[in-house]
C-alpha cells in the first residue's frame, strides 16, 4: 500500500500594502522617540492628540462621504459658518447664559446640516458631480462665515462655552473624548445598521443598489448631512480651543487634511470600501507627520507639499492594490 503525502496547506501572504498606513505610523513614531527631544511625555502626547481630534471628526464624515462614491470639499468652510455663528449666540447679552450656551451648539451645527444637505441636493436632484457641488460652498461658504462675524476677528473670554475645547478629564483634553465616541458610533453604525450596509452598497455599485431597493439618493443626502455636521462640531471645538473665531482661519485646509486622512487610511476614493480604523490611522499619521515638520524645522507649507503628496501615493497604492 503507497502511503499518500499531503502537501502542507499554504499560509496566505500577508500584504504588506494592507497595513501600509500603520508601518508608515509606527515608522514616524519611531523616527521621533529616537531624533525627537521629550517626543515620549503626556504633554506631547495630548497636544498631538487634541489636535488629531478636530482632524479626526472631520475625516469620520469625509469617510462616509467617499463610502458612498462622493467627496466633500466644503467642510473647511463649513467649520467657518459654524464657528462664526456660534459667537454671535453665546456672547448676546438678550439670552440667558443656559439658553445662550444651548443655541450656541444646536443652531451652528443644524446651518452646518442644512450645507451638508445643500451639498446632497445638488449631487442627488441637480446631478452635479460631487467634487463640483461642494466646490459651491467651498468657495461661498467662507465669504458667508465673513458676512456673519462682518469680516473681523471675534475675540471673547473663557467662558462655558470654552469648556468644549478647554476641559479636561483625568489630564485628557474633552475633545479627545468625543473623537472617540464619534468613531465608536460611527463604526457601530456601518458595522451594524441597515443604514451602514446602505452607504456601501451605495459606493459599491449605485445601480444594482437602487434596483435593490436601497434608497440611493436619500442615503447620499444623509451622508452630506453627517459631514456637515461632524465639520460644524470640528469648528466649535476650534473657536473653543482658540477663545475667538476667525472666519479667514478656522477650518482652512481642514478639507485637505480630511481626504488625506481617508486616502492614507485605506478608504477606497471610488467608494463600497470603508476602514474608519484606517481612518483612525490616517488623522494620526497626517498630525504626526505636520508635528515631526515643524519641530524639524520645517515651514508649514512644506508641509502642505508633503500632505499633497502622500494623497498621490495612497491613491497610487490603492489603484497598485486592484
Amino acid at each position: 500500500m503507497l502511503a499518500t503525502t499531503k502537501t502542507p496547506a499554504r499560509r496566505p501572504a500577508v500584504n504588506v500594502a494592507q497595513f501600509s498606513a500603520l508601518i508608515a505610523l509606527l515608522g514616524l513614531v519611531l523616527f521621533n522617540v529616537v531624533t525627537t527631544p521629550n517626543f515620549l511625555t503626556l504633554n506631547t502626547l495630548n497636544i498631538n492628540m487634541t489636535q488629531t481630534a478636530t482632524i479626526l471628526i472631520v475625516a469620520v464624515g469625509m469617510t462616509y462621504v467617499i463610502a458612498t462614491g462622493g467627496i466633500d470639499l466644503s467642510v473647511g468652510s463649513i467649520m467657518a459658518i459654524s464657528g462664526a455663528i456660534a459667537p454671535l449666540l453665546f456672547l448676546n447679552a438678550h439670552l440667558s447664559p443656559g439658553v445662550a450656551l444651548g443655541l450656541a451648539v444646536l443652531l451652528p451645527l443644524t446651518a452646518a446640516g442644512l450645507c451638508g444637505v445643500f451639498n446632497g441636493l445638488l449631487v442627488t436632484r441637480f446631478h452635479v458631480q460631487p467634487i463640483i457641488a461642494t466646490l459651491v460652498l467651498f468657495i461661498a461658504g467662507r465669504g458667508i462665515a465673513q458676512v456673519i462675524s462682518g469680516g473681523a476677528l471675534v475675540n471673547f473670554p473663557p467662558s462655558t462655552f470654552t469648556f468644549l475645547g478647554t476641559a479636561r478629564f483625568f489630564g485628557v483634553n474633552i475633545q479627545v473624548f468625543l473623537m472617540l465616541l464619534i468613531l465608536a458610533v460611527a463604526t457601530w453604525v456601518l458595522r451594524s445598521t441597515l443604514f451602514g450596509r446602505h452607504v456601501v452598497a451605495v459606493g459599491g455599485n449605485a445601480q444594482a443598489a437602487w434596483l435593490s431597493g436601497v434608497p440611493v439618493a436619500r442615503t447620499r443626502v444623509a451622508v452630506y448631512a453627517i459631514s456637515g455636521m461632524l465639520a460644524g462640531l470640528a469648528g466649535l471645538i476650534t473657536i473653543a480651543v482658540n477663545n475667538s473665531s476667525d472666519a479667514n482661519l478656522v477650518g482652512q485646509n481642514m478639507e485637505l487634511d480630511a481626504i488625506a486622512a481617508v486616502a492614507v487610511g485605506g478608504t477606497a476614493l471610488s467608494g463600497g470600501k470603508v476602514t474608519l480604523f484606517g481612518t483612525l490611522v490616517g488623522a494620526l499619521f497626517i498630525q504626526l507627520l505636520r508635528y515631526t515638520l515643524l519641530v524639524k524645522g520645517m515651514p508649514d507649507a512644506a508641509a502642505l507639499i508633503v500632505k499633497a503628496a502622500i494623497i498621490i501615493a495612497a491613491v497610487a497604492l490603492q489603484y497598485r492594490r486592484k
